[in-house]
Formats: structure tokens, sequence, C-alpha cells
């Protein structure tokens, strides 16, 4: 069986996983699409010289979401709520989980609708950059279901309570120029422009030490639920580990050599 998920790494360090499975439009349930992006995040983890992670998409689907065939099952009489509410404990739900406490940033690059649970896939990532044919749809309840996966987590973070109600509430999807007003991706780019600019700024943040972007990743995290006075103690922490690094002592080294160049 060929594999779901596509893995390459430049020599930047930056990771390229390509969802690609045509006959479902990449949806992410219904088939060993979460365990092979599992599995490629711990593969990122244990590497060192990982830095970026870029998640695209073969087609012209980013991801269809949640399978609709497999959800003929679910709605059978042969499996009982206790059994689907373990199922996303121990399915989907492990894939926000580990693609938010994946040490490297990530970036999505959305070549075209992102739906349900796919949309929510995008919203996992740290930054998103979006082809002009890209659209967004928060749209579980279309199908009578709820965001099982973290969307009602990850959405008002990103676009605010009253932008993700609309989106969560109707289920209608929003184009790319939309989605670059309401702040739910960076930027919007011709479709060929699309992984040579997610390429570009993975490469841009690749170039950086890659301890102080882990801990900077980190602080990011913990700035979003932890009191300012907590943070401040966190920073002050990572930065006694990041001013021994031999990045910064490079860097430092670097600087003073020109400054003294520009004197002289």
């Amino acid at each position: 069986m060929a594999d779901l998920v596509q893995y390459e790494k430049n020599a930047d360090g930056v990771v390229t996983l390509t969802l690609d499975d045509p006959k479902t439009r990449n949806a992410l349930t219904g088939s060993t699409m979460v365990d092979e992006l599992l599995a490629a995040f711990a593969r990122i983890e244990r590497d060192p010289e990982a830095r970026v992670l870029v998640i695209a998409a073969a087609g012209k689907v980013f991801s269809s979401g949640g399978n609709v065939n497999d959800m003929q099952r679910q709605i059978g009489p042969e499996v009982g709520g206790t059994a689907l509410r373990q199922e996303y404990r121990h399915g989907i739900q492990r894939l926000p989980l580990a693609l938010h406490a994946l040490e490297v940033p990530t970036i999505a690059a959305v070549n075209g609708p992102a739906v349900g649970a796919g949309c929510d896939l995008a919203c996992m990532c740290d930054i998103r950059i979006a082809a002009e044919e890209a659209s967004f749809a928060e749209s579980f309840v279309k199908l009578g279901i709820v965001p099982g996966d973290g969307g009602a987590w990850f959405l008002p973070r990103l676009i605010g309570m009253a932008r993700a109600a609309e989106m969560s509430f109707t289920g209608d999807a929003i184009d790319a120029r939309t989605a670059v007003e309401w702040g739910l991706v960076s930027r919007v780019v011709p479709a060929a422009e699309l992984l040579p600019a997610a390429h570009a700024l993975a490469g841009r943040i690749a170039a950086n030490s890659p301890d102080a972007v882990r801990l900077t990743k980190r602080l990011l995290r913990e700035s979003q639920h932890a009191r300012l006075d907590t943070l401040l103690e966190l920073s002050a922490a990572y930065q006694s580990l990041a001013h021994k690094t031999p990045a910064h002592a490079e860097a430092v080294r670097d600087f003073v050599a020109r400054r003294a160049a520009r004197k002289a």
C-alpha cells in the first residue's frame, strides 16, 4: 500500500509532509493518514537537523476532513457511543495534541479547500499560507456533528470568537481573500507560488538558531494561558539556556566583528 503522507527534508532542515490520498481528497479519517502523520511528527522530533515543518497536499484539495464513508459505519448500531468516544480520543484527537506540541515551527501550505478536520489541521499549524484557490470551512454542522478534533479551541484563537462562531454555526466556507482579512492566513499567493513561498518562509526561519526558535515557539505557546509574571520567569529560564548556546556566541562574535569593521 502506498504511503498517504510523503516525507521530504531539504538541506536547510525543512521537512515537507505532503498529504497524498487522491481517492478521498486527502481525508484524515478512515485510513492510515493520522497514524502516518503522527509517525512523521515523531521522526521530526527525533531528528536534530529538522528545523521547520511544511504541511502541503497533492491534488486540488488540501483536505476534505472526515471520511464520510467511515461516518456511515459510525452511525450503525454496532458502534456504541462509548466506543465512538474512544475512537476520537485514540484516533484523530492525537493529531492536534502531537502537532501543537511539536517543537519546530509549522507552516500549512493550503492549496485548495480545507474542509472540516482539514480546516482544523491548517489551524493546528503555527502559520498558514494559502493559494488563491484555497477555501476554509468549519463545516461540521453541515453533517450534524461538532468539531471533534480541537477546532473549537484553535479557530477562536486565530480569528476571534465572533468570526469563529460565524464559521462554526453556519458551516459556510470562506475564500482565501477573506481568510487573509480575518487573520486566518498570513498571505495569499498564486497556486504556482504556494510551495516556493512556504519554503522561502521556512528557509528564513531555518536560518536562525534552532534552539532559539524552538524556545521562542514554546514561549508563544505558554503565553496563551500563562500569567505575565509566570511567563517572565519562564522567559528568564529559557534565556539563560539560549545565552549558552554556540549559535548565540557565534552571532555575538559576528555582530561585534561587523561593527568593528564599520568603524575601521
